[in-house]
């Protein structure tokens, strides 16, 4: 016999909520691969000279980048398909593995070129500060998205924040590496304003930003070589200012059309590995400056769309990420070209997706992936 009343109703189950996924944001999509391809291609074009030469085989490093695209393009499809509140919970893991690889480098790293930036791993090398400036950034975004009420003070606030992107900067500038060191801080203070920071808080400290950066450039003879070989160049054309007029030579030579793919000069042994930061004077001098404007507009396309994915974002933390990867890439793509065209010294940060660099590339794609699963969960569109 049953029972259960007529009048009596079960208990509805609660349901886990579940966001419904959207399309990704195709456009951010297309424009990165676009630039991957023009990357692919030129690393091909501006290293061929060069890797006969020193590795006997013009393939060398073009065979090199299409492995590492193919490598971060299946990592940009994980971390397109990985929700990215999840980074929430293994920020922290990330966090300590990436200050423990910082320090590792600096006793069992690779030393090229003057600096310990790389740890060889059999056939591969790994470069902690490219991880650290993304860990930077899912760390930061977690912290003021926390933090909410505290990110308006100066203490708990601006200077916590900065304090924590100068401990990466620390262990990174350890290394010699500057550059990287200078982004990480940049980026910082672009999270912590956009988070909510009060601008005189952090306006505050651009006196002291300045004098520490003087004081860094002072402190090593080639960074002080570099400065002055930026205020006047043709100084000393064969010696500190040597790469830096062959750039000249290759973005004047190109002129509007360029002289054609693959008909550079410049890169036949005249410019410093012409495939790493220097590339887009080669694409200067072979695609002209159609070329390297349409390169310019693609990165502007790039950076507008990753705001606009910031905008929509569901949330706080979204939003945060959004800016902060965002800022990174566009950072790097404004120095790099900064320097090659001679409004900076010369420095060596390369050009996000286009520069050669399995380290780089390959973070750089997670990266976006990362973005646009954000794009995935964004806000609906009010009509």
């Amino acid at each position: 016999m049953n029972t259960v009343s007529r009048g009596s109703k079960r208990r509805p189950r609660k349901l886990k909520k579940r966001i419904k996924m959207k399309d990704i944001d195709y456009g951010l999509l297309c424009g990165i691969l676009i630039l991957l391809f023009i990357g692919i291609v030129m690393v091909y074009s501006s290293s061929s000279y060069y890797a006969l030469y020193e590795k006997d085989n013009s393939d060398f490093f073009f065979i090199k980048e299409i492995i590492w695209a193919i490598v971060g393009i299946c990592g940009m499809l994980v971390t397109m398909s990985i929700d990215y509140h999840i980074y929430k919970k293994w920020t922290p893991y990330f966090v300590m593995f990436t200050y423990i690889a910082l320090v590792l480098v600096l006793f069992l790293g690779v030393n090229l070129n003057g600096a310990t930036r790389w740890i060889r791993i059999g056939p591969l090398s790994f470069q902690p500060s490219e991880l650290a400036k993304y860990v930077l950034v899912l760390y930061l975004a977690l912290l003021i998205d926390r933090r909410k009420d505290k990110i308006r003070k100066f203490k708990e606030g601006t200077i916590f924040y900065l304090a924590i992107a100068a401990s990466f900067a620390v262990l990174i500038l350890a290394g010699k590496n500057l550059s990287i060191t200078a982004i990480v801080m940049m980026v910082a203070v672009v999270m912590i304003f956009v988070g909510g920071g009060k601008l005189i808080h952090i306006l505050s400290f651009v006196p002291v930003g300045v004098a520490i950066l003087g004081f860094l450039i002072y402190l090593q003879p080639y960074r002080l070589d570099r400065f002055t070989s930026f205020l006047d160049p043709w100084a000393d054309t064969s010696g500190k200012s040597y790469q830096l007029i062959q750039s000249f030579y290759a973005l004047g030579s190109g002129g509007v059309f360029g002289s054609g793919l693959g008909n550079s000069r410049q890169k036949a042994l005249f410019m410093p590995e012409p495939h790493n930061d220097f590339i887009f004077a080669i694409i200067g001098e072979e695609l002209g400056l159609i070329g390297c404007i349409a390169i310019i507009l693609l990165f502007m396309f790039i950076v507008i769309k990753g705001v606009s994915i910031a905008i929509k974002a569901r949330d706080n933390y979204g939003f945060l990420i959004s800016i902060g990867i965002i800022s990174v890439i566009a950072i790097q793509a404004i120095i790099n070209i900064a320097v090659v065209t001679g409004s900076m010294p010369v420095t060596g940060v390369p050009m996000p997706f286009i520069s050669y660099g399995g380290t780089s590339l390959v973070f750089n794609l997670g990266a976006i992936g990362i973005l646009l699963n954000i794009s995935r969960q964004s806000k609906k569109e009010t009509k």
